[in-house]
């Protein structure tokens, strides 16, 4: 009998329940519901197991998508979680905020064709779920302890990743961390309605449960309480892992950019999140990083600027709005999430970049922007653009949040390590396709080393990382022997 897959598609495409507009804005819980069984089976019946599968060359993790699509629509559940868990050490979280319209459903040969992608990242989602709902997920038990310590730094994704592979490996794992609760931009930056924060949790139990020790509120290579020296983190394991990311955010240069009421995504982002966690949140209670009945202008067309409208909607601003340079074609954010965002509400203006913040030193009354027009393709395809003349305009402001971008810190500084080589671009250099940097024992990954990037290519990074560590404390000890 031929595979549910072995025929011509004539299932729709069909995504998961959304919650509708008007009510989803009232909270910060997830908008999306996960597929019935029958559901979940009938969309992945959808994969046409095409000899090339493009959704897997377009996946960050090279996921063996076909495989665990076919699996699921054979009813054989259990196995297609093994299967989608075999390359992903997250794979419900990144099938929850991977941008799959730019990746593996982009690349979707049904989609190609005209006929709608396979609902990829919504499936393995729901075989996620399935899977801590049903006791397949297991903690942390290798097979051997290998006697041997690694110390990563960073509890964000590519350091939660290379934890779980050096965990199995039977390794001795310490993170560190300077935030209260681990998970990096998975617990602090990305706002609930993409990713409830006990799913991020549960994965946080299952390396614990498994002998990964957290230390959190360690600021490695910062100053006052909480503070520990780089050296003492090397002094204390085999080898290193630096994962810190990338969190200094740019800021705007404009005239009146330093008034109140101007404020960086990533902070707004995190009083937000801890808000949601019941924290204490000065900053938030004050009212400098509420929303609430405020006319909001964000600047910048990433996903984080989408988190920053979405959220300001969830807070009961008067109005949002999204200030981008270039158009919507051009946005580098994930198209999904920018509908989203006019569903709820907000609104876009395209081809309109900041010129002066309006108002006085005390407060912010508006933004001055410039209407911009598309000018020429850079080599990489990415269009310049170049100011429309008379093409000034004026948006009324209360809240203005800048969501630029995020550029490394002076790692080298902080570690009080000159040694540590960096890039033009000041991120961590490694010795070309690995990620060894130039202090032995010392390795980096994540966005540390490629710069600020999506949480899949962290989760990659992370796990190639391990496995390099792992080659090399084996080299080591087979040259000793």
């Amino acid at each position: 009998m031929a595979s549910a897959n072995q025929t011509f598609v004539v299932s729709p495409k069909a995504g998961p329940a959304k919650v509708p507009a008007g009510e989803r804005v009232r909270g910060f819980g997830e908008i999306h519901a996960s597929f019935t069984p029958p559901a979940g089976a009938g969309q992945s019946s959808r994969c046409a197991q095409c000899g090339v599968p493009f959704c897997q060359t377009g996946c960050p993790l090279q996921n063996n998508i076909p495989d665990w699509l076919k699996l699921a629509a054979e009813g054989r559940f259990e196995e297609a979680w093994r299967q989608s868990s075999a390359t992903s050490t997250l794979p419900e979280i990144c099938g929850r905020i991977c941008p799959q319209d730019r990746l593996c459903e982009g690349a979707c040969t049904l989609e190609q064709a005209g006929w709608e992608t396979v609902t990829i990242g919504s499936v393995e989602r729901w075989l996620g779920d399935m899977a801590f709902e049903n006791g397949w997920v297991a903690p942390v038990r290798p097979l051997a302890e290998r006697g041997r310590s690694v110390g990563v730094i960073g509890a964000g994704p590519a350091g939660l990743a290379a934890a779980d592979r050096l965990r199995s490996a039977g390794y001795a794992v310490t993170i560190y961390d300077r935030h209260d609760r681990a998970g990096g931009l998975l617990t602090y930056g990305i706002p609930g309605f993409k990713l409830e924060k006990p799913v991020v949790q549960r994965r946080l139990d299952r390396l614990a449960d498994g002998g990964v020790t957290f230390r959190l509120g360690v600021d490695v290579g910062g100053e006052g309480e909480g503070a520990l020296a780089f050296a003492e983190v090397r002094a204390a394991h085999d080898a290193v892992l630096i994962a810190t990311g990338v969190y200094q955010a740019r800021r705007l240069s404009a005239p009146g950019c330093g008034s109140d009421g101007v404020v960086a995504a990533l902070d707004y982002l995190i009083a937000s999140n801890r808000k949601g966690f019941g924290d204490a949140v000065p900053a938030f209670d004050s009212g400098a990083l509420d929303a609430a009945g405020k006319r909001v202008v964000v600047i910048g067309g990433g996903d984080t600027a989408m988190d920053c409208v979405r959220t300001a909607v969830r807070q009961g601003a008067a109005s949002v709005t999204c200030l981008y340079r270039r158009d919507r074609d051009n946005m580098p954010g994930s198209a999904r999430e920018v509908a989203n965002a006019e569903e709820e509400g907000v609104v876009f203006e395209w081809l309109a970049a900041p010129r002066a913040v309006l108002g006085e030193a005390g407060r912010a009354t508006g933004v001055r922007a410039q209407r911009m027009a598309l000018a020429a393709r850079s080599a990489e395809g990415r269009w310049s653009v170049e100011p429309v003349p008379g093409g000034e305009f004026d948006l009324p402001a209360d809240l203005v949040i800048e969501a630029l971008g995020f550029e490394p810190e002076d790692v080298p500084a902080l570690f009080a390590e000159p040694d540590l080589a960096l890039t033009d671009w000041r991120t961590i250099r490694t010795a070309g396709p690995t990620k060894a940097t130039t202090l032995e024992g010392v390795f980096a990954a994540g966005d540390i080393v490629r710069g600020a990037s999506l949480v899949v290519w962290a989760v990659r990074d992370g796990q190639d990382a391990a496995a390099e560590i792992d080659a090399w404390l084996i080299s080591r000890e087979q040259a000793a022997a």
